[in-house]
């Protein structure tokens, strides 16, 4: 086993000396430690600080930044959202009264077409009424035409000869004319 050479000299000056207590002050070890911390210090001081406070201040102004970014773009969010409920409740108020309207408009058109369809009824009835009422008056002046001629024919069989039918026409139109009435 080769040991290396520094590692016993090193053992053997622990030996020496023994182990150093954490209680124990080495003004040496103090000193140099003091020494090193303040060169240590200044140089950081001159070229690490700067550095490291102005990449910190950037940072800071860049965060600033985007908050007040955020907060401009969410009030402009919140905006638009706004919006877009107003735009939306106008819709549905627009459509409820397009919807309103085309319910009038439809009830609308459907009485009109009910008030023209009971005119044309009215109309038809009212023609059937008078064709039914002119065939009946024909029918009733044929009947009164053929009840003279039979009347005619009865009589002048009874009597025996043949009247003057003017006359006689008259006559029995009127005497069926006063039957008519009292009826």
């Amino acid at each position: 086993m080769a040991i290396p050479m520094w590692l016993l000299l090193a053992a053997a000056q622990e030996g020496e000396s023994g182990f150093a207590s954490p209680f124990e002050v080495n003004f040496g070890l103090f000193f140099w430690t003091w020494v090193v911390f303040i060169v240590l210090f200044f140089v950081l001081k001159r070229f690490a600080w700067p550095v490291i406070l102005k990449a910190t201040e950037e940072r800071e102004r860049k965060i600033a930044h985007q908050l007040s970014e955020a907060e401009r773009l969410n009030a402009e969010g919140q905006a638009l959202v706004e919006e877009q409920r107003k735009l939306l409740a106008g819709a549905r108020q627009d459509a409820h009264r397009l919807l309103q309207e085309a319910k009038a408009a439809a009830e609308k058109e459907r009485e009109l077409a009910v008030a023209r369809t009971r005119q044309e009824q009215e109309q038809v009835l009212e023609r059937a009424r008078r064709e039914v009422q002119a065939e009946r008056d024909r029918a009733i002046a044929e009947l009164r035409r053929e009840a003279v001629d039979l009347s005619l024919a009865a009589a002048s069989r009874l009597i025996g000869e043949r009247l003057t039918a003017q006359a006689d026409r008259k006559l029995v139109e009127s005497y069926l004319q006063s039957i008519g009435e009292q009826h």
